[in-house]
């Protein structure tokens, strides 16, 4: 079974892939994927905070994880993936930190 590319990537004729085009698609994917794991990372250490540790701050952590979700939101964008609410319910974003994103830290 021979699979091709679909045509908003391979143009109307059908041609094979520019490779300048294949590499910029290649370095979004990838950036997405960095962002997307930076993400995971920022939520995970916001999940893992209690009271009792006090060595991290509750604010810092909830700013980390804002500024990562923002950023991942703003590279699903530039890939054209503009519906954010599948990522939101997948990685189970709190609103607490949906509720900063954007802001500039004080």
């Amino acid at each position: 079974m021979s699979l091709r590319p679909p045509r908003t990537i391979s143009g109307q004729s059908g041609a094979a892939l520019n490779p300048l085009e294949y590499e910029l698609a290649s370095e979004r994917a990838e950036a997405l994927g960095r962002q997307g794991r930076k993400m995971e990372t920022a939520l995970a250490k916001l999940a893992a905070w209690s009271a009792d540790n006090g060595g991290n701050d509750r604010q810092a952590l909830l700013d980390d994880a804002s500024d990562a979700v923002w950023a991942l939101f703003i590279q699903r964008e530039i890939c054209g993936l503009r519906n954010n609410g599948d990522v939101i319910r997948r990685y189970q974003i709190p609103t607490e930190v949906l509720a900063r994103l954007g802001a500039s830290r004080k």
